[in-house]
């Protein structure tokens, strides 16, 4: 969703421009939310950014979580037709919330089957020319791990493979993962790793003050950067919070408000 001026999200997720290139491409965002703070407002924002009218970018996008509508709803809020954009091949919907969970094949063929539908819509989505950023969305990560019956070995895997894309295409990966779902209080395998195939990471808590009418949460982004050759800068880490409206998320440092 979009975001009161400043955009204090963009600024973060933006780094140091002077050492980003003209691209955002092949970058890995992870996203963790929980309970109380629903991340699922970062991935709309997500797909408002990459399907603008000023950009030919391709969203390839696997629901494990929502269908169609859900999404549809809230992007049409936001000023943004996914109808349209499904239609015209700019967004590519891959709908597993029942299809995944039928139990119908083993668990490696069957995660062997999600990363084909995805690698199929990149590969139709590419060009030659580099012309398009195609980006990978997952919603979410856990609900796959759930399917494989708690298998985070083979949730692994299906992720490496994901994160090869992002090499020999050049794409984006931007995933979600609910980080309370864990019963022990140190953080399990799944997550480091993902963490540790981030360029940026953004995690929604809640206050540390407790419930508040006008803010939902706070944010935390942590963005690694990038190098090139020698130059190259080290991770920056923001703080904010956010509210969530009907049609827009506002982002504000804390006391910032009357």
């Amino acid at each position: 969703m979009n975001a009161s001026t400043p955009n204090l999200l963009e600024e973060a997720l933006a780094g140091d421009e002077s050492l980003s290139g003209p691209t955002r491409r092949g970058r890995v965002v992870v996203i963790e939310d929980c309970v109380e703070t629903n991340g699922g407002f970062l991935l709309h924002h997500f797909i408002k950014r990459a399907l603008s009218p000023s950009s030919s970018d391709v969203v390839v996008f696997l629901a494990l979580a929502q269908p169609f509508s859900h999404y549809d709803r809230i992007l049409r809020k936001m000023g943004c037709n996914l109808g349209v954009h499904r239609d015209s091949k700019r967004f590519i919907f891959l709908d597993m919330l029942m299809e995944f969970t039928d139990g119908g094949e083993s668990i490696e063929n069957g995660l062997l089957a999600l990363y084909e539908k995805i690698q199929k819509g990149v590969e139709a989505s590419y060009t030659s020319t580099g012309s398009r950023n195609i980006t990978i969305m997952i919603d979410d990560v856990s609900q796959i791990e759930v399917a494989v019956n708690g298998s985070s070995n083979h949730v692994l895997d299906f992720l490496h493979y994901c994160y090869t894309l992002t090499t020999e295409f050049g794409c984006s990966l931007v995933t979600l993962n609910h980080e309370d779902i864990y019963l022990s209080s140190d953080k399990p395998g799944l997550i480091l790793q993902m963490e540790h195939l981030a360029d940026v990471v953004i995690k929604t808590e809640p206050l540390t003050t407790g419930l508040a009418t006008d803010v939902h949460g706070q944010l935390t982004v942590i963005n690694r950067g990038v190098s090139y050759g020698s130059r190259s800068v080290r991770a920056k880490v923001r703080n904010f919070h956010f509210q969530v409206k009907e049609s827009i998320v506002e982002y504000f440092y804390p006391g910032s408000r009357n």
